[in-house]
């Protein structure tokens, strides 16, 4: 039983508290993150002589935590709202994540759910991953990834319509409505708000690489090293929440949106997905006579398979089907291909040992657990049923997709979600019962949402 003083089930240790403390000596608060079902942090701020604590005992949190809609609100018949007494679970530090965030000063730290006798809870997304990542090592499986973030930077204050726009640069103030694709002056324009960025990702053992101005105006992506999935996923969450409290700090926010401009491009996030052995060396890589890997592709046939029940995942929110609205660069579709940007599930085209593949569908509003989850799970049903992913395709970009069976809109996503075999295999009865609520009544509240474009469009004419 995890109790005070007990090893904690998490796998954490006193001592990176104690090497924290030491390094960090003014720091005297700490944030707390716990990841909800949406990918949003709950938790508490905590002060300096408590964190020890966590090591050695775990922190309560209420587990109803996980039954709240997007804005907080209890889904009543979720059957995760608190009933009775109201008791917490223990929740405790994830390894390795303890770091801290100079544009704050203050620490930060994920932490995950247990019960009270040490077992994962059964609804906490992260837990929800990590049953599938142990499935894949006892397979002899270690999965490997990263994530490629885009999002949009906007200036914090609307404007007279209560509209947001494309931030104005951190030197000059001046703003430009311009695409700028790729433009390496943009970002030294940004170059303040994203040094500061950098600087704080070296705190947090996080990796991050190549940054882009991307297709929309005030659009961004950025790279994060590929590594053991689970911290992979882990790097998202760490990640988004850098990106969001340096912005802010530069008097912009970071919008992790995926379609904010309805005429402007949608914010994706792709994963990049391999199996190590237990050498190390990667499954995926190509054969001696320089074809796929047998191995990725029975990964690949068992994807494709699932995508249509699991596009809730991927697209958990309302604004996430804008994005599909073009699917130019946002494929709503279930195929595969070698070096082709227009497929669900991109083979990139450098041969190798360093062959993966990249899902591309997920928005950057998605929970990278959840999405996670639910593509490794899929990878390796296809592998033990060696499922053959069928011909790649070979369409161009600006080519009409064929038909297909995935669901086109929110609702249908909710639907196809509820009825899945393989989400309640994957993710757990409870959890799946309790997702498949929250996004019911999710739904029901944004029905009731009129527009300001309805009021344009029907108000006075109709």
């Amino acid at each position: 039983m995890a109790t005070a003083n007990a090893p904690s089930p998490s796998g954490s240790q006193l001592s990176e508290a104690q090497d924290f403390l030491t390094k960090y000596p003014d720091v005297e608060a700490i944030d707390i993150i716990l990841t909800d079902f949406h990918g949003i942090g709950r938790g508490k701020t905590i002060r300096r002589h408590e964190l020890e604590g966590i090591y050695k005992s775990g922190r309560g949190l209420p587990s109803s935590l996980f039954g709240q809609d997007v804005s907080g609100e209890d889904v009543d018949d979720c059957g995760l709202v608190q009933t009775g007494g109201g008791g917490d679970c223990r929740c405790w530090p994830v390894p390795g994540t303890l770091g801290y965030l100079p544009h704050t000063g203050r620490g930060q730290l994920l932490i995950a759910m247990y019960e009270e006798d040490g077992a994962p809870h059964d609804v906490d997304p992260r837990n929800a991953f990590g049953a599938q990542v142990k499935r894949a090592e006892n397979l002899g499986f270690y999965p490997m990834g990263a994530f490629e973030l885009e999002f949009y930077l906007v200036d914090q204050t609307p404007d007279a319509q209560g509209l947001y726009h494309p931030a104005s640069y951190a030197i000059t103030k001046r703003r430009s409505k311009l695409r700028n694709t790729m433009s390496v002056d943009e970002i030294d324009e940004m170059s303040p708000l994203f040094d500061a960025v950098y600087e704080g990702a070296k705190h947090l053992d996080l990796t991050l690489e190549t940054l882009i101005s991307e297709y929309g105006p005030g659009q961004y992506e950025m790279t994060i090293r590929y590594r053991d999935l689970m911290r992979a996923a882990d790097d998202v969450i760490i990640a988004k929440r850098l990106i969001r409290t340096v912005a802010r700090r530069f008097g912009k926010e970071a919008v992790f949106m995926p379609k904010p401009f309805g005429n402007e491009a949608g914010s994706g996030m792709h994963l990049h997905l391999s199996l190590a052995g237990q050498d190390g060396n990667n499954l995926f890589a190509d054969q001696a006579d320089g074809s796929l890997s047998p191995l990725m592709l029975n990964a690949i046939g068992g994807i494709r398979g699932t995508i249509g029940e699991t596009m809730l995942l991927l697209a958990p929110f309302m604004n996430s089907w804008r994005r599909f609205a073009s699917a130019m660069y946002s494929p709503a579709s279930d195929d595969w291909g070698v070096e082709n940007r227009t497929v669900a599930l991109r083979v990139p085209g450098t041969p190798g040992k360093t062959r993966h593949f990249e899902h591309r569908i997920a928005g950057v509003d998605a929970n990278p657990y959840l999405v996670a989850a639910v593509t490794l799970g899929a990878a390796l049903d296809g592998i033990e049923g060696k499922i053959d992913p069928g011909k790649p395709c070979e369409d161009e970009i600006g080519e009409a997709k064929a038909p297909n069976d995935l669901p086109r809109h929110w609702l249908e996503a909710i639907d196809q979600f509820a009825a899945s075999d393989f989400n309640k295999r994957t993710l757990g009865e409870r959890f799946h019962t309790a997702f498949t609520k929250i996004k019911q009544a999710e739904y029901e509240q944004m029905a009731l949402k009129v527009s300001a474009a309805e009021w344009e469009y029907y108000g006075f004419s109709v």
